[in-house]
């Protein structure tokens, strides 16, 4: 039975301090949708006895099928959580607002009574709307994580007792502490360490221990000053502990509550015993920090862990009076017909009604995680692109939710409809209020403030509420809350701004931590289908916000993605959801970049079509920390030139008068090569500029090797000689000449191939490890270390692999380890394929030959005299 109406929901919405927006991340198999059904369970939406088996996030018929998540779902729900005084006084602190007097402060009483309709229950301030997105764990749709906390403020990281804290655990961490999100944790899968492991209390606290620790280390790592401590502890209350699938879970304060009410100690005091080194001595009738003689149970075992231990082994054993004694002792009392249950379906019953996991998550979520007001205090430098002290900017801080606040929204994903191949455009408003019928500016990424492209002026169709599976239809939406828009997709590819601002700059695009480099053609199998894989390949595109589909120049359809599974699941759609027809697919096949290792050997001429000018010009590797910085945003085009000059200066070597001059950024003007002025009194310069840009920016989209991106490529423009007639040296005479200077001083500078690695992370327990070495010698792959878990068979093994060889890899560790060892891939850097790729019998060589063909171009690579001129 639900027990919230969609109206109550729409009336919490305005209560911005009683709003919690929040992501569930972690590996994949740690437990998030699991977990996340106990949430659901609690909020009525689906039933108590199905939570932890049905996944109701889970909403695609291939995510139950496969049992992964591969799309993120939102959720909005309804909670009453009554907050203790000593809660109430640390959230109001986090906020940075004072503790408003329930009855004194007549501004919330009148918005409770506003907000509370005359026909369902009243909303109190106890009443929490939780908005809730449950993200894949698979490294393949990690991006789908990125969109999922883009428009969140805090997020539920689980982490597996057994398995620790894996790769994936680690980026989406990372990516959390990048967009400024507080994380709490839950240690998932406690039943498991009880029942299959058999550990002893003490061995359990230091599993425990463990996994605390590894996420302190990580977010330590890439901690953010304006975030503070965001460190979990779990005598502060910000861990839990307990199993998705049974339903049962505890932080520390509900035991600490329940034992400073029984031996009259301060509250405060019994949570900061419950965790570390802290012993109760009971003959002394003292605490102390060490147990000297070994005779003392550590007070976290003790006191939780004993208790827990004793009811699985008297449930397990079937021990009747036991089992009676206990129930009585913890206040669990069992209706008739579950005092017939036995094992395992009986300690689920008792567990769910003893510690039920849905009010541990619940109290960390409300007490532990920022509201919207609290958040975007500090995320607004993350989001806001403009000023930060401009209109939109302040209304962003303040999360102003006034008449007269301008609306700031930024669409983080696009959800697919019911509707065939139109989406619900799915994010967050920050700022303002979005209604129905509103005129809104849609804002696409490459948006220009005061620029007419990339920007729509349009209406919103609809507003709505998104539940998981359902949609409810609202008026309209302030800020602080997640929301879907209907009538946005046909001006949106995969994500943009909305606002009712005229001078609103963007919301910062996302950044993403993988990137597509396993690419497939696809065509149609009957000819006349064309028209429909073209408008499929469209919606593919929208519905994921890393894949990417384009047309080659020899007129091939190709899909582009992270991974070989997310490759799978593209294709699936296309073919099942946004087609309806078959394709014919090619073999995966592979992105490569085109990098030069020396100096070219000579300065290198080539004269424009007419003979009337030249230009002469150099190639220089950049160096690979540099070529990382540009690819992760932090020197780009659109800094500063100056400070851009400074920090290239400082920390990459550079000249600071080369940095000064640098002309441009290519591919797309945002790729990892660089295009800079070394002319000294050249006339007319300024007026072929872009004429050489342009150039530049084609030349290192398709090199001269194979077609392929140019990466870590500089090049110097040395001199230039010009008609002194403007009519001969356009852009038609100029534009080619530079594109044959630059492949001319890419051969002169020992030109090298760049394949992509996939970081391969390996489970494996120790006896089946051979499996392993074999598969991946056989691949290339080079395994760089490898960890024992403490306590546990498994070995954690980590490997560079190349991804043209990642093709089947999974299935072929599996058939070698008998299916014991579970492998994830996700691409790690580029690195330099060895050999002489102009000499056809080596390894780059073949590659080169290979691509040119599919590619439909002439097998060898053209020689230097056609980009090269003599005087």
């Amino acid at each position: 039975m639900v027990n919230f109406t969609t109206e109550q929901l729409r009336s919490l919405m305005d209560l911005k301090y009683n709003i919690r927006s929040m992501s569930v991340i972690a590996h994949v198999d740690h437990g998030k949708s699991t977990l996340t059904d106990s949430l659901v369970a609690k909020a009525g939406i689906i039933a108590k006895k199905h939570a932890g088996e049905m996944r109701y996030t889970d909403t695609r018929a291939d995510e139950a099928e496969r049992g992964i998540t591969i799309k993120s779902t939102g959720i909005s729900m309804f909670f009453e959580y009554k907050m203790s005084d000593g809660e109430k006084a640390e959230v109001a602190k986090a906020e940075g607002r004072a503790l408003a007097v329930t009855g004194g402060d007549e501004t919330a009483a009148a918005a409770f009574a506003l907000a509370s309709s005359d026909d369902g229950p009243t909303i109190t301030e106890n009443s929490y709307l939780i908005n809730l997105i449950d993200s894949p764990g698979h490294v393949d749709f990690s991006s789908e994580v990125t969109a999922a906390l883009r428009i969140t403020d805090g997020a539920l990281v689980v982490v597996d007792t057994i398995e620790g804290v894996c790769v994936q655990t680690e980026t989406v961490l990372r990516q959390a502490i990048g967009e400024r999100v507080r994380p709490v944790l839950h240690v998932n899968k406690v039943d498991r360490a009880l029942l299959e492991l058999q550990l002893s209390p003490e061995d359990m606290y230091q599993c425990f221990q463990r996994s605390v620790e590894s996420v302190n280390v990580i977010i330590a790592t890439y901690n953010d000053e304006l975030l503070g401590d965001c460190q979990v502890y779990p005598e502060k209350g910000t861990v839990s502990f307990g199993s998705g699938l049974h339903q049962w879970g505890f932080t520390l304060c509900k035991f600490a509550r329940m034992y400073s009410e029984k031996f009259g100690i301060g509250y405060d005091k019994m949570m900061q015993k419950l965790w570390g080194d802290n012993y109760f001595d009971a003959k002394g009738k003292k605490w102390v920090k060490s147990d000297r003689d070994g005779q003392l149970e550590r007070a976290f075992c003790q006191f939780i862990m004993t208790p827990i231990c004793k009811m699985f082994a008297a449930i397990m054993e079937d021990k009747k009076l036991k089992i009676q004694k206990l129930l009585k002792a913890v206040g669990v009392t069992l209706k008739k017909e579950e005092d017939e249950l036995v094992g395992k379906p009986l300690l689920k019953c008792v567990m769910q009604k003893w510690l039920p996991v849905g009010d541990a998550i619940l109290e960390m979520i409300v007490v532990k995680l920022p509201s919207p007001a609290a958040a975007q205090r500090y995320r607004v430098e993350n989001l806001y692109d403009g000023p930060l002290d401009d209109a939109c900017a302040n209304a962003i801080r303040t999360c102003d939710t006034s008449d007269g606040a301008p609306l700031m929204m930024y669409i983080s994903k696009m959800v697919p409809s019911s509707d065939r191949g139109r989406f619900f455009a799915f994010g967050r408003v920050f700022s303002g209020k979005i209604a129905t019928g509103q005129k809104v500016r849609i804002m696409g990424p490459n948006y220009i403030p005061g620029k007419k492209s990339d920007l729509w002026v349009k209406n919103i169709q609809r507003t709505l509420i998104m539940m998981g599976r359902f949609q409810e239809q609202v008026q309209d939406i302030p800020a602080g809350n997640t929301c879907g828009l209907v009538g946005v997709d046909q001006y949106l590819l995969k994500s943009g701004t909305i606002s009712t601002h005229d001078e609103a700059h963007c919301i910062k695009t996302m950044k993403f931590s993988v990137s597509p480099v396993v690419r497939c053609a696809v065509e149609p199998k009957k000819a006349q289908d064309l028209p429909k894989l073209v408008e499929g390949l469209k919606r593919l595109a929208k519905s994921d916000p890393m894949v990417l589909c384009y047309t080659e120049e020899s007129g091939e359809h190709i899909i582009a993605a992270t991974g070989e599974l997310h490759l799978e699941i593209c294709l699936k759609d296309l073919q099942e959801d946004f087609m309806g027809t078959d394709v014919k697919v090619s073999d995966p096949v592979v992105s490569y970049r085109e990098s030069c290792s020396a100096n070219s050997s000579q300065t290198c001429l080539s004269k424009s079509p007419n003979k009337h000018n030249r230009l002469y010009m150099e190639a220089a590797p950049l160096s690979d920390e540099l070529s990382d910085a540009i690819e992760a945003g932090k020197v780009s085009a659109k800094d500063d030139p100056k400070l851009r000059a400074r920090l290239m200066a400082d920390e990459y070597g550079w000249d600071v008068g080369d940095a000064r001059k640098i002309w441009g950024f290519g591919p797309d003007g945002s790729g990892a090569n660089l295009l800079y002025d070394q002319t000294k009194g050249v006339n007319y310069l300024g007026e072929i500029r872009e004429s050489v840009v342009a150039g530049f920016q084609w030349a290192s989209k398709s090199s001269v090797l194979c077609d392929e991106q140019m990466r870590g490529v500089s090049f110097k423009l040395l001199d230039v000689t010009l008609h002194a007639d403007a009519i001969h040296r356009g852009m038609g005479q100029i534009m080619p000449t530079a594109r044959r200077v630059m492949f001319a001083s890419l051969l002169l500078a020992q030109p090298v191939l760049q394949e992509p690695l996939f970081l391969v992370d390996i489970s494996v327990p120790q006896d089946a490890m051979g499996g392993c070495y074999g598969v991946l010698t056989r691949r290339r792959g080079v395994v760089f270390s490898e960890e024992q878990r403490p306590g546990t068979p498994m070995v954690q093994m980590k490997a560079h692999m190349p991804v043209m060889e990642s093709f089947g890899f999974n299935a072929d560790v599996r058939a070698a380890t008998g299916g014991k060892a579970f492998p994830q891939m996700v691409f790690s850097h580029w690195a330099v394929l060895q050999g002489d790729p102009t000499d056809l019998a080596s390894k780059p060589g073949a590659v080169i030959g290979q691509v040119r063909k599919r590619k439909g171009l002439n097998p060898e690579i053209p020689p230097l005299d056609r980009f090269l001129d003599r005087l």
